[in-house]
Order: structure tokens, then sequence, then C-alpha cells
């Protein structure tokens, strides 16, 4: 019997080997960054050509701060520089910005940078979500407070108080570089995601390697526990 053909709704990425790309290449840990941001650019361009609703991307962790200072202020600033470049781009193919994670606790040059794109592009259609200062432990523990805090604390509860809250459920999540595992990011709604752990460095992620991840998706037999 041939198994049937799924859709992915909601593809997330641990966007992992910056710092190895560079160093591959005896370059600066910051090219490495820097190009990692072109990768990221030129896969939110190709959404425009895709069915998927949502993709969520890891960009900077709760334990992230733990990096030299350079380096961080290194991210920070790159953070800014792609906001202000790329901000019309969004707004104008229907891209929907999406915040997952505590990002008010960032500078607060940032946190307007950031708000003023959500505002933006709050009537976009299609949602790339940014995971900025998150951490997914903190995340439970954070929704079960709010839970507890609303009533008795269950599944769907703890669920409705998660950042990802009005996203559509995970289907897909991919870590890049070759390391196998999930790094504290989306525990709660990679329950029932499949995953796929590919070697190429996220610098090197292109369009065609997320086309070649969802065919695969495409034909993967879901059960949820089923059989």
């Amino acid at each position: 019997m041939t198994t049937p053909i799924i859709r992915a709704r909601h593809v997330a990425i641990i966007m992992d080997g910056n710092g190895r790309w560079a160093k591959k290449r005896h370059l600066p840990r910051v090219v490495g960054h820097q190009r990692g941001v072109e990768a990221v650019r030129k896969l939110v361009r190709s959404l425009k050509d895709s069915d998927l609703e949502c993709l969520t991307l890891y960009a900077f962790s709760s334990e992230n701060w733990r990096r030299p200072e350079d380096e961080v202020d290194d991210l920070m600033d790159l953070m800014r520089k792609f906001i202000r470049s790329d901000l019309e781009e969004f707004v104008e193919n229907g891209v929907r910005l999406r915040i997952v994670g505590d990002y008010q606790a960032l500078a607060p040059d940032i946190v307007d940078l950031l708000e003023n794109a959500l505002d933006r592009t709050s009537q976009g259609t299609r949602t790339v979500a940014v995971a900025l200062n998150y951490g997914g432990q903190q995340e439970i523990a954070r929704a079960a407070r709010l839970a507890a805090e609303a009533g008795p604390v269950t599944a769907e509860a703890i669920e409705s108080h998660l950042f990802t809250a009005d996203l559509p459920p995970l289907d897909l999540l991919i870590r890049t570089s070759g390391e196998v595992r999930l790094s504290n990011f989306l525990l709660w709604q990679a329950a029932y995601a499949e995953m796929l752990f590919l070697d190429v460095l996220w610098p090197d992620f292109t369009p065609a390697h997320l086309a070649d991840a969802l065919d695969q998706f495409a034909v993967r037999e879901r059960r949820y526990g089923g059989r």
C-alpha cells in the first residue's frame, strides 16, 4: 500500500554550525554568523514559493549568554542590522514575524526594533517565528506556573500558555551541523514532531535542503503512539 503524502505546516530549525564553518575556513567566528544570517535571508525569501505556514528558527538561546561577550555583542549587532535591512521585505512579502522567548530582556533598542517589526508585520499570512533568549525547560516552567494561576494544571492548560500557543503544531524539527540533540529547544512542542539531523553546517543550508526535508517528511508515517 502506498504511504499517503502529508504536508508539513510548521517546521523548526536549530541553526547550528556557524562557528565551525568559519573555523574550517580560518575566518573569525563573526564571519560565520554573518554567513548564517545570509542563509536565513535566502530561506525566508524562498517561503513565498512554499505552502509552509510557519518556520521557527532558533536564533539565540537563554544559554547563549555564556558565550564570550564580544561574540554576544556581534550576534546582537547582526540582529539589529537584519531587522533594519529586511523589515520592509517581510512586509512586502506578507511575512508575519513572531518572537518566541523572553525577548524583552534584550537591550532596549533591540526590544524597540522587534516590537516595531511585530507591529508592522502583524497582518502577514505566513509566519517566521524567531526564538530569542529562549529555553524549552524555562518555557514549560513558565507555562505551568501561568496554568496553575488560572486553574487546574493539565496538558491543555500548559500548552495554551506556551510561547507557540497561536502557531500550528510542530511537524518537523531540523538540526544542522551533524549534532544529534535538541539543546533545550521546543521540548514540549517536539513530543510528536518528526526529526531530521543533517551534516551540513548552517551557512551552507539552502532552500533546496529545506525542500528535500519537506519531501522526506511527506512520506513519513506519523502514528502519535497508535499502530
